[in-house]
């Protein structure tokens, strides 16, 4: 690994409705602090996708953004051969379902997905909005986690896919078993907006110790982040 870290914004003029392009601000923002140099990337529609980056995030959007950006990652592999190596990769909502092995629009076509996930997701009946807490189900979690679950997804998780928690608050891959999100690999997926890593520090610095392949990070004392956590969990109770 070089002496600058590289975190991958992976298309956010396409994936970038619900502002998790903040996703890679804050793990930026952690390194930082503790005294690494770090630069966010950012791949857009018109460039390949490098597979020379440390950590890589990717974001939500509607059904032709995602179609676009599943397009894309097709035919620029560079994703799926860092994942390959073990470069952790951040899915936040849509893009669990582009990242799986295929999903459904809302106006029922299949579209087949990069395949880095063992995933298949369906629209629902229902939307699902609001507040979403779960309780880790991975290790190098403890804390709940908590974010704005906005989408009308069903994701089934296949044999080779676990979940990221298991559901106290929301509804979570929204086809009735409790569980969100997905790991699978390098890849952690999750349908918390937020950004998601805004409000889960844990989470991010188990992305940052996976990328830096280092047991333990120096502590943040950050008492505003964790003001934010404890009223939005406050609020989904």
């Amino acid at each position: 690994m070089s002496d600058n870290i590289q975190i991958g914004l992976i298309l956010p003029d396409v994936l970038g409705t619900y502002g998790d392009g903040g996703n890679a601000l804050v793990l930026r923002q952690r390194l930082r602090m503790r005294g690494y140099n770090a630069d966010i990337v950012e791949i857009t529609i018109a460039d390949p996708v490098p597979e020379s980056l440390d950590i890589y995030t990717l974001g939500g959007a509607e059904d032709y953004a995602q179609r676009l950006a599943a397009r894309h990652l097709l035919k620029h592999p560079g994703l799926q051969r860092a994942s390959e190596r073990g470069a952790p990769v951040l899915a936040i909502c849509a893009a669990i379902q582009l990242l799986g092995t295929w999903y459904e629009t809302s106006e029922g076509e299949r579209v087949d997905g990069v395949g880095l996930i063992d995933v298949s997701t369906v629209p629902q009946q229902k939307r699902s909005i609001g507040e979403l807490v779960t309780t880790p189900a991975i290790a190098g979690l403890s804390a709940p986690l908590c974010g704005f679950e906005n989408h009308r997804g069903g994701t089934t998780l296949g044999p080779d896919a676990e979940a990221l928690g298991t559901v106290t608050a929301g509804v979570g891959n929204g086809v009735g078993d409790g569980r969100e999100g997905v790991v699978q690999g390098s890849v952690l997926g999750t349908y918390m907006h937020g950004p998601a890593l805004a409000r889960n520090p844990e989470l991010a610095d188990l992305l940052l110790r996976r990328a830096l392949g280092v047991e333990s990070l120096e502590p943040l004392e950050l008492p505003d982040v964790e003001k934010l956590r404890r009223e939005r969990l406050a609020a989904a109770h």
